[in-house]
């Protein structure tokens, strides 16, 4: 993964982990899901002593206190969130998350040993962590708040002591400089290098990291402050406050029993769960200031930071499935959020398994003894919940479904094609195939909004240039075309000047696009952006030698106006352009207008969709967890229901036809949430 910020930390430390675990012979991405759930792990662990801390204090007893710090990071481990993000899942997060745990351990061991010589290389280790943390992800400074408040509540002279303080810069300077690695990485011209913060000097990349942005060198600068994405002030709210709250809390009640009511919207079945588990880590904090007033200030600072804090800084939109009533896409957010809080859910899972601790503790109480502790050793079966009603939501065993329809939409498109796709996170699954699996290579995909940048496009010359034209194998997955010629021209025939030129502009005149056998024409008065400008010319100027494909009959081939001329082969749809006086070439069909009356290349299709496409993942599948991903198993709908729609428009037979429809209902039914996740009418 490499979108700007680039998150250098974990590019690294990935690489290393499967360098490593290649000796296992497990495919890469297997070994990046480990990794999520390797840091997911060392992260409990480092809770675990949290917990164990607290509860000790509270008991004096050692046995009580592990069995219920086991009892805290199972809860925590199963949030719904936490367990979903370390099951299969190529983001940043979990290791940010070992990052606060771990800085929150360090951090409350000081505390206890502050009167200590040397203790305060406990705290250096913390502020070391945060700084190289950063360079992997934001969230992982989100510990600062509690820790210098802890820090200064406990023992304020350290905080002006310069020898301290001078080594906490020295620490913090050593930690930001992994950021270097995102221009020594971009300068060794990369395949896949978003951004492109090449530097021109060391100076000015040192820059660009230590000023966070503000001066040095612009590539880097922009990248570092996530320029590409225009981030809006945090003052400019994108949803009421009040909202972007309840779409925290509704993310809050789905960790602890998601299975129990399908719908993503807050559900009576979910509540009793939600206020049980919110109550215990109202307790566990209860607890926390009972054993230590340091501790609990550590804590609670930390929790509201993950919290309240936290959803005011990310300003986000009305969530994915919250706010039905707000029809308008634009106003919502473009998939679930839920991630962005993973921390906040593994601690508050942790301050349950304390508040349950307490429970524990109280009632043995009422007795006597060790045994006390063992009669009242059931109450912690309460610590199964979620464990029992997050698996089948949280689990993603046996799940292939993007990388099989990467496969599939690859598979569509004929040698050394043009593919331009939706957005960036549909195109990722793409990148892996071809980048990690080397399947496909010599296709260029081209990412519509990236357009926009100045990098990209010039990026997209060079890859395409003969030297670096990578070249079609149809011997590496499988591919259906005979071999070609690989083309001799790049995709793009402008300068790199010309390239920044390009700009959004409304057309003062007539514009006409030749294209071979035909001419396009945009009328006076059509707004055409950069990215469509620089579109249109990429058609243009490689449509000779490569064909040119759509990742859908929606987005860039609409937004050009060239929808008439396109013709599905599969999941794709090809840019066929032929005059209106040819006639219709052998194979082609078009649907029913009820079906949206595309053309199909149909042999094409039924190839690919019979003898070619991968479906794991898809096939037999109870549960899709997410909706706003649920757009996968749309596609195979849509291609289902249109493919039987042409072969019975074109006489096809009978019992093919009902085949198709059979598996168009069954991937609706899953786009819908799946037999067991489909959420009931309310």
């Amino acid at each position: 993964r490499d979108s700007p910020p680039g998150n250098p930390l974990f590019v690294a430390v990935g690489r290393t982990w499967s360098v490593l675990l290649s000796l296992l012979a497990l495919p890469v991405a297997v070994r990046i899901n480990l990794l999520a759930a390797a840091t997911s792990a060392a992260a409990s662990g480092f809770l675990f002593l949290v917990a164990h801390r607290v509860v000790v204090g509270l008991t004096g007893r050692d046995g009580v206190a592990r069995a219920s710090a086991a009892t805290s990071v199972l809860l925590a481990a199963t949030a719904f969130t936490v367990w979903n993000q370390s099951t299969v899942n190529e983001k940043v997060y979990t290791l940010s998350v070992l990052v606060i745990a771990a800085v929150t351990w360090l951090t409350i061991r000081w505390r206890d040993l502050r009167h200590r010589p040397g203790s305060e290389r406990l705290l250096l280790w913390a502020f070391f962590l945060m700084a190289l943390g950063s360079t992997n992800h934001l969230m992982s400074v989100l510990p600062l708040p509690a820790f210098a408040l802890t820090v200064l509540a406990s023992r304020p002279g350290l905080l002006v002591r310069p020898g301290f303080v001078g080594r906490a810069l020295v620490l913090g300077l050593i930690g930001l400089s992994f950021n270097f690695f995102l221009p020594i990485r971009a300068v060794q011209d990369p395949v896949i290098n978003e951004g492109d913060p090449t530097c021109p000097s060391l100076t000015s990349a040192a820059a660009a990291i230590y000023t966070f942005g503000r001066a040095g060198c612009p590539a880097l600068a922009d990248n570092l402050t996530r320029t590409q994405y225009q981030p809006v002030p945090v003052t400019q709210r994108k949803a009421p406050f009040r909202a972007q709250m309840g779409m925290y809390l509704q993310y809050f009640d789905w960790q602890w029993a998601r299975g129990a009511d399908p719908s993503p919207l807050p559900s009576t079945a979910r509540l009793p769960f939600t206020l049980f588990f919110f109550l215990l880590g109202l307790v566990g904090l209860y607890t926390a200031a009972r054993v230590d007033r340091g501790i609990v200030l550590y804590l609670g600072v930390l929790a509201a930071t993950l919290t309240v804090a936290l959803v005011y800084y990310l300003n986000f939109r009305y969530g994915f499935s919250q706010a039905p009533d707000i029809t308008d896409p634009a106003l919502h957010e473009v998939r679930e959020r839920d991630y962005f809080f993973i921390a906040s859910f593994h601690l508050w899972g942790v301050l349950a398994g304390i508040g349950l601790g307490w429970v524990w503790h109280t009632m043995a109480s009422l007795r006597s003894g060790g045994p006390a502790y063992r009669a009242a050793a059931p109450l912690l079966a309460a610590a199964l919940f979620p464990l029992i009603l997050n698996w089948n939501w949280a689990s993603r065993a046996g799940d292939y479904a993007p990388r099989d329809w990467a496969y599939d939409l690859l598979m569509s498109v004929e040698p050394y094609a043009v593919l331009f796709t939706n957005g960036d996170n549909d195109t990722f699954p793409l990148w892996y195939l071809q980048e990690v699996e080397g399947i496909r290579r010599d296709v260029t995909v081209i990412v519509g909004q990236y357009l926009f940048t100045r990098w990209y496009p010039k990026q997209l010359q060079d890859l395409t240039r003969a030297p670096r034209q990578r070249p079609y194998e149809p011997e590496r997955g499988g591919a259906p075309y005979p071999a070609v010629p690989p083309p001799e021209e790049p995709i793009l025939d402008l300068t790199p000047e010309q390239m920044d030129r390009v700009g959004t502009s409304v057309l003062a005149e007539d514009l006409a696009v030749p294209l071979p056998g035909l001419v396009v024409r945009y009328p006076a008065g059509t707004r055409i952006d950069r990215a469509q400008a620089l579109a249109l010319t990429i058609i243009h100027d490689a449509i000779d030698e490569r064909p040119v494909y759509f990742a859908s009959s929606a987005g860039m081939i609409r937004e050009l106006g060239l929808s008439r001329w396109g013709v599905r082969h599969g999941l794709a749809v090809k840019l066929e352009i032929r005059p209106p006086d040819e006639p219709v070439p052998e194979g082609w069909v078009q649907g029913s207008p009820e079906f949206g009356g595309e053309w199909f290349h149909l042999p094409r299709s039924l190839q690919l969709y019979h003898q070619v496409y991968m479906y794991r993942g898809l096939r037999g599948r109870e549960i899709w967890p997410d909706l706003a991903t649920s757009v996968i198993p749309w596609q195979f709908y849509a291609l289902a229901i249109q493919l039987a729609d042409v072969v019975e428009r074109s006489g096809g037979d009978e019992a093919l036809i009902r085949r198709l429809r059979e598996d168009a209902a069954e991937f609706q039914l899953l786009a819908e949430g799946g037999p067991r996740g489909r959420p009931r009418p309310r």
